[in-house]
């Protein structure tokens, strides 16, 4: 029977293609944590063989940071012209090559050439990826699905460290040539799965091509779907990228960029330096080790139970009390900075825990709030935005910690979660219940924001 052309694509049901491709589109966050952990496993081996003095190792650790940051915001306007497929396949080409490109380095800045472009391919997939996914979805689980892409980096760093201590007690003096190559194996398996994947018919019909947006809909929804059941009945009014940075849009990008900068940087200092921290805070030996992991599980549990939150609790309350009960957890840590063991790794863990909300909001809150035709520039945008936030929480907390101690370190983070928290009271929306064509638009969109929010909760 022939769909009725008023109905929405967005309320399809969730079939067997959207849940590949969300399994596909997981390689950016996978491969950022892979990469980005990797090198400490091997850092001493390879310090040793390339004779790197405390500058080399720095640059190297940071390129690819440096590298997202170029990445995202390219890649996003890439794939607003070329479209999602193109690049979709090509940057998992040039990630494999690079990474087995690290097995022949003689020098660290042949090194930090190469991860810098590792860095560039990771960062141009965060924004293709995650448009080509949000473009598909349909409405009622974008929001889970989108936000369980976060804990993708968890696993690709879990991953790094396991396979690099095997491939270091196996592979002898050049072990680190073997691990840091070992990141091209992921990346050709995600190119291989991702092969065959259809043009998003959204970005299609923006540019005006209605018959092959047509026949995607029908390969991916069945013959009874068509393009009538898209929200956007044709192309939207043209939107240029300097529009990100004024009017409507200027708003979001700086609401996005300021809740994911103030979240992530606490986040990477907590991450990347736990066991500095809790030994700073009297944890030592075993206790750290120990503390260290169960820290990382607990940011695992924090997005798996925002996942499970962000449609019933809907996207801004979630932020706000993610926010919120961090900001509180850190408080409390600068308050008794030398409290007992069990005390400091609980309040560690619930800041953890918290942190959940806005770290899987990073993938949903910029994929609803733009339109097709600007969509993956502005989460290109705010993607390089955070790699900013992630360099300062990785590089000033050593600083701040040897400078102005523990305590202080600990209020400077809760100074940030509350300008994040603020930020939200005063400017999320809630896009819970509205499709992706009326999420992105500015027109009146703080209306339509109440009126999706109120009949959302109503149906309830």
């Amino acid at each position: 029977m022939y769909r009725n052309p008023k109905m929405s694509l967005e309320d399809a049901p969730l079939n067997s293609f959207h849940k590949k491709l969300t399994a596909y589109s997981s390689a950016a966050p996978f491969l950022d944590g892979y990469v980005l952990s990797i090198i400490g496993v091997i850092m001493l081996q390879l310090t040793h063989a390339l004779k790197l003095g405390v500058l080399q190792q720095g640059l190297i650790a940071a390129a690819p940071l440096f590298g997202m940051f170029l990445g995202g915001f390219v890649g996003g306007l890439f794939t607003d012209k070329l479209g999602r497929k193109v690049l979709y396949l090509l940057v998992l080409v040039a990630l494999a090559a690079f990474s087995l490109a690290q097995f022949w380095v003689t020098t660290a800045w042949e090194l930090v050439i190469l991860r810098l472009l590792l860095g560039v391919a990771i960062g141009a997939d965060h924004p293709l990826a995650t448009s080509l996914l949000a473009e598909f979805l349909p409405k009622k689980q974008r929001g889970s699905l989108l936000a369980s892409l976060v804990m993708m980096w968890f696993v690709g760093a879990g991953a790094a460290y396991i396979i690099g201590e095997i491939i270091l007690r196996v592979g002898g003096d050049e072990a680190w040539r073997w691990a840091l190559a070992s990141a091209a194996v992921p990346g050709a398996l995600f190119l291989i799965m991702r092969a065959g994947t259809p043009e998003s018919p959204r970005w299609l019909l923006s540019k005006g091509r209605y018959a092959e947006a047509d026949l995607v809909i029908k390969r991916v929804y069945g013959e009874d779907w068509s393009i009538q059941n898209l929200p956007e009945k044709q192309p939207e009014k043209a939107v240029s990228v300097r529009s990100l940075f004024h009017s409507a849009y200027g708003k979001r990008i700086f609401f996005v960029s300021v809740f994911w900068t103030c979240s992530i940087v606490p986040q990477f200092a907590v991450y990347a330096f736990a066991p500095t921290i809790l030994q700073a805070m009297g944890l030592t030996g075993e206790m750290a080790s120990y503390g260290s992991v169960a820290i990382t599980l607990m940011f695992v549990i924090g997005c798996f139970l925002a996942v499970k939150l962000v449609n019933p609790l809907g996207r801004r309350k979630l932020l706000i009390h993610s926010f919120l009960w961090s900001g509180l957890s850190l408080l409390l840590l600068g308050v008794f900075p030398q409290g007992p063991a069990m005390l400091t790794l609980l309040l560690f863990g619930a800041y953890a825990v918290f942190i959940g909300g806005a770290q899987v909001l990073q993938y949903v809150y910029p994929n609803e709030l733009f339109p097709t035709i600007i969509r993956g520039s502005a989460v290109g945008l705010v993607t390089s935005l955070s790699r900013i936030g992630a360099a300062i929480g990785t590089y000033l907390v050593p600083m701040s910690l040897s400078s102005f101690g523990i305590v202080h370190t600990m209020y400077a983070a809760v100074g940030i979660s509350v300008i994040g928290l603020w930020v939200t009271v005063a400017m999320a929306p809630e896009t819970r219940a509205m499709d992706l064509h009326h999420a992105g638009s500015v027109n009146d969109d703080e209306r339509k924001s109440k009126v999706a929010y109120r009949s959302d909760v109503s149906s309830r």
